[in-house]
C-alpha cells in the first residue's frame, strides 16, 4: 500500500515520460514536465517553512497549474484545499477562518483580490514557487514522512450555519477510490478522461487520480463550454475522450438540446454520473444515441471519498422509473438504519450509513461537528468502528439500493451539495432582509427563496445584491417578497406549510 496518493506521479512519470499527462485550453504537460513542475513548486513550499499536515489553500483557476499545486502540496507532505476561483470573498474569508492555511497559492489576479479583501497574508504566487530549483532529497524526505491516514485534501461543502465545512479526506481513501475507479471502468494508459467538475468539487478526484495511477490523459474542459451542449460534445469528439464523469445536470442539458443527435463518438466508451438524481428520461436519450457506452450511476457524499456505491446500468428503464444507486463497491460497507439504529428490512426506508477505508477523518477544525456526523456503528459493540451518517434515505431493492431523498434540509443541485441554511445565511446578509426561508424544488432543481423585507426587490435586483455573499449556484430561481413568513406554534417559520403552499 502506498503511503501517499502522490506516489502515483513518480511511477507514472517514469513509465510514460513523454506522453501527455494533462491538457487545458492553454496547453499541455507531459508526465515528465508535470513531475518537474511539481518538484519545483514543492521545493518552493518547503522553502517557505511549510510543515507536514499544514494545509495549502489553492486559489487558482481550473487549470494545469491547479493540478501541479495539488501534487506539490502532497509532495511537501501537506493536504491541499481547493476553492472556487469565483468564490465570493466573504465566503472565502469564512473558509480561511476555518482552514487557517499555512500558505495560499494563487496567481497575480487572485493576489490582488486577496490583498484588497485583507486576506493576502499567506498568499504566494504560483509562478514564484515554480521558479525554485528542485531540491529532490528534501521533497522526497517530506513525502516519506506521510502515512496513509494523513489528510490528502480538504474539500469544503456547505454548512447549515453559513460557515463552510472542510471535509478532511485521507490518502488511503483516495488510493482505494482510485483503484476502485480503475478496476470498475477499466481505465488504462490509452484512456482519455474529460474533466467536467471544478477542482473544488470532489467529483474531480475520479478524473485526477484515475489518470495519475494509470498514465491516462486528463483533458480539463473549460467550464464555460458546459453552457453550450453542442460545443462541449464537439470537444468530446475532437479530443477523442473515452471516459466522462459528469453531473446529471450537464447530461440532461446535452440530451434536451439534441447535442447527441447524429454523433457516433466511437472513442467514448464510459459515461459515469453522480452528484444528484439522474432521470431515466434523459439517460435513455444517451443510451439510444450511444448504445455502445457503459453507463454507471455512482453515489456518495464528500465524507466517504466521493462515492461508495455503484450501479452499472444493465437493463432498460422506463422514463419515469427510478434509477438505483447500486451496491457498495470496493472498500465500502453500507448500512440502512432505522431511527432506533436497527437495520431496515428490504423495501423499508433507512438512513444510508457508510463505513470503510474511504471514510473521511472528519471536519477540519470542527471536532464537535465531526463527533455528531461520524459515530459508532450501533450494530458493533465489540470494538470502535466509526461510520458516517449521510442524512440520505434509501431502501434495499434486492442487491441494489434505491435513493429515497434527504432527511434534512441538505440537497444537491447540479452536483454541488448545498444546505438551505447556507442559502438563508447568505440571503440574510442582503440589506433590508428581516427573515427569509429557502426551499428546494426537487422536480425543477430550483432554489425557492421567500423573504420578509420592505425593500422593493425583485428576483433580478435581489440576486444582484446576494452575489456579494454567495456563489452563482446558490442564487434563487424563484423569489418572492412576503409581508410576513408564517410561524408554527413554537414561533418558528412554518416550513411544512410553505412547502405545501408552493407545491414542494
Amino acid at each position: 500500500m502506498l503511503n501517499s496518493a502522490a506516489r502515483y506521479l513518480a511511477v507514472t512519470a517514469q513509465r510514460f515520460p513523454d506522453k501527455t499527462a494533462v491538457e487545458d485550453e492553454h496547453g499541455e504537460l507531459t508526465w515528465r514536465a508535470l513531475e518537474s513542475a511539481v518538484l519545483a513548486v514543492a521545493t518552493g513550499l518547503l522553502a517557505r517553512g511549510i510543515e507536514r499536515d499544514q494545509p495549502v489553500l489553492v486559489y487558482l483557476p481550473k487549470s494545469r497549474e491547479s493540478v501541479v499545486t495539488f501534487l506539490a502540496a502532497l509532495y511537501a507532505g501537506c493536504p491541499y484545499a481547493p476553492v472556487d476561483y469565483a468564490i465570493p470573498l466573504s465566503r472565502l474569508e469564512r473558509t480561511m477562518e476555518t482552514l487557517r492555511p499555512a500558505l495560499t497559492v494563487t496567481d497575480e489576479e487572485g493576489q490582488v483580490r486577496l490583498r484588497e479583501a485583507g486576506l493576502g497574508e499567506t498568499a504566494v504566487l504560483y509562478t514564484d514557487l515554480l521558479a525554485a530549483a528542485p531540491d529532490v532529497p528534501a521533497v522526497l524526505a517530506a513525502m516519506d514522512g506521510v502515512i496513509d491516514t494523513d489528510p490528502c485534501y480538504i474539500m469544503f461543502t456547505s454548512g447549515s450555519t453559513g460557515t463552510p465545512k472542510g471535509v478532511a479526506v485521507p490518502h488511503r481513501g483516495v488510493l482505494e477510490y482510485a483503484e476502485a475507479v480503475v478496476e470498475t471502468f477499466q481505465i488504462t494508459a490509452d484512456s482519455v478522461l474529460g474533466l467536467q467538475s471544478g477542482f473544488h468539487f470532489d467529483n474531480s478526484t475520479f478524473d485526477l487520480y484515475a489518470c495519475l495511477s494509470t498514465g491516462a490523459k486528463l483533458v480539463i474542459i473549460p467550464e464555460i463550454l458546459f453552457k453550450y451542449p453542442h460545443k462541449v460534445m464537439d470537444l468530446v469528439a475532437e479530443k477523442e475522450i473515452s471516459c466522462i464523469f459528469w453531473v446529471p445536470t450537464v447530461m440532461i442539458s446535452a440530451a434536451n438540446a439534441g447535442a447527441l443527435e447524429g454523433r457516433a463518438l466511437p472513442r467514448l466508451k464510459t459515461v459515469v454520473f453522480a452528484g444528484e438524481v439522474m432521470p431515466n428520461k434523459q439517460l435513455n436519450v444517451w443510451r439510444r444515441a450511444l448504445p455502445h457506452c457503459v453507463y454507471a450511476n455512482l453515489y456518495g457524499p464528500t465524507e466517504v471519498t466521493v462515492d461508495c456505491t455503484c450501479y452499472i446500468v444493465d437493463r432498460p428503464f422506463a422514463d419515469s422509473a427510478p434509477l438505483p444507486i447500486g451496491k457498495p463497491w470496493r472498500g465500502a460497507r453500507v448500512l440502512l438504519l432505522k431511527e432506533d439504529g436497527s437495520p431496515a428490512a428490504e423495501g423499508e426506508e433507512g438512513e444510508i450509513c457508510v463505513l470503510g477505508s474511504g471514510l473521511a477523518l472528519g471536519y477540519w477544525n470542527a471536532l464537535e461537528l465531526t463527533e455528531k456526523a461520524f459515530v459508532q456503528n450501533p450494530l458493533n459493540s465489540n470494538y470502535p468502528e466509526k461510520m458516517y451518517r449521510t442524512g440520505d434515505m434509501g431502501k434495499w431493492d434486492g442487491e441494489d439500493i434505491l435513493f429515497c431523498g434527504r432527511r434534512d434540509s441538505q440537497f444537491k443541485m447540479r452536483g454541488i451539495r448545498l444546505e438551505l441554511g447556507d442559502v438563508e445565511a447568505a440571503a440574510s446578509c442582503v440589506e433590508g432582509v428581516r427573515r427569509c426561508c429557502a426551499l428546494f424544488d426537487q422536480v425543477k432543481q430550483e432554489i425557492v427563496l421567500l423573504v420578509e423585507t420592505d425593500k422593493p426587490y425583485n428576483k433580478r435586483t435581489f440576486n444582484r445584491e446576494m452575489r456579494a455573499f454567495a456563489p452563482a449556484y446558490m442564487l434563487p430561481a424563484r423569489f418572492e417578497v412576503l409581508d410576513e413568513l408564517p410561524e408554527n406554534a413554537n414561533g418558528k417559520i412554518d416550513r411544512p406549510r410553505l412547502r405545501r403552499e408552493y407545491g414542494l
